[in-house]
């Protein structure tokens, strides 16, 4: 189900921001605040998440888990951020990825946010006004905040680990890793995000309807109730290409470019197996 509040959402950008923190970035915080808002409001717990997620295995069957006792009393669970910078300490709560409750603590928190609009739209993101306010809240209300650790938990990877923390993304390739959910953080662009989900086997989305809004999808215009639009634009396997050999893949990419100048190799040309395969190429 899609919802839209005009009123209260006003003009919303039809295009994707171009990096992180441009105007069309800026502008989109204010509807990430309130779509919490309104269903905390109405007594419902949230599971928020940013577009670019995918999940290996459905992440409210963790938080749901009554007898993981360890984090029923939190009023707000956060994925990592990975970031070290100032503004996000000492939280580093990543506002692309969380759980919250639907308490009298939780709604003061997202309505404090909402109240601060002046004041995410001059940081350009709603993320270190949060993290701000969860300081604040945690100590004077006693509002419980779990952040879960970047390093001794690996439930919820994301951006910091895609392009650092290469023994995660190696688990997570050959299947081993306990993650749930693969957050597309850290990355400037749609572009590259889109570039790295594909060569890690992650993206379902045909060519033909990238780029393309409904109204150029559909002829008309109209509601579309037979499932067309799903054959036209969804794959049932994943679409697999390389695109840059220093970054995580599913599969090596050897003979793709570096993005970054360090340009180290996420694959090892010289592992038993891949010099035993051009071996026997040879």
């Amino acid at each position: 189900t899609t919802y839209f509040d005009e009123k209260n959402l006003g003009a919303l950008p039809k295009g994707e921001a171009k990096m992180y923190g441009d105007p069309i970035f800026a502008s989109m915080m204010q509807a990430k605040i309130l779509c919490v808002v309104y269903m905390i409001n109405l007594g419902y717990d949230v599971l928020f998440q940013d577009v670019d997620i995918v999940w290996f295995k459905d992440p409210l069957s963790f938080f749901h888990d009554e007898s993981n006792t360890a984090i029923q009393n939190f009023d707000i669970m956060f994925q990592h951020d990975g970031s070290g910078q100032m503004r996000y300490n000492p939280l580093s709560a990543n506002s692309g990825f969380y759980y919250v409750r639907a308490n009298k603590k939780a709604q003061y928190v997202f309505t404090s946010l909402l109240y601060d609009g002046a004041f995410v739209r001059k940081c350009k993101s709603h993320q270190q006004v949060l993290v701000q306010i969860l300081l604040e809240h945690s100590s004077f209300f006693g509002t419980k905040v779990k952040v879960f650790d970047k390093v001794e938990t690996d439930m919820f990877p994301g951006g910091f680990h895609y392009h650092q923390d290469w023994d995660v993304m190696h688990d997570i390739v050959s299947g081993k890793s306990n993650a749930y959910i693969l957050h597309m953080s850290w990355t400037e662009n749609k572009d590259n995000k889109l570039k790295f989900l594909r060569q890690m086997g992650e993206w379902y989305v045909q060519d033909q309807c990238i780029g393309h809004d409904y109204l150029e999808l559909v002829e008309g215009g109209g509601q579309v109730t037979d499932g067309s639009l799903i054959n036209q634009c969804c794959s049932a396997e994943p679409i697999f290409s390389c695109h840059f050999r220093d970054k995580p893949s599913k599969e090596p990419c050897f003979n793709s470019p570096c993005i970054d100048k360090r340009c180290r190799q996420f694959w090892n040309p010289m592992a038993p197996e891949f010099v035993a395969e051009l071996k026997a190429k040879r």
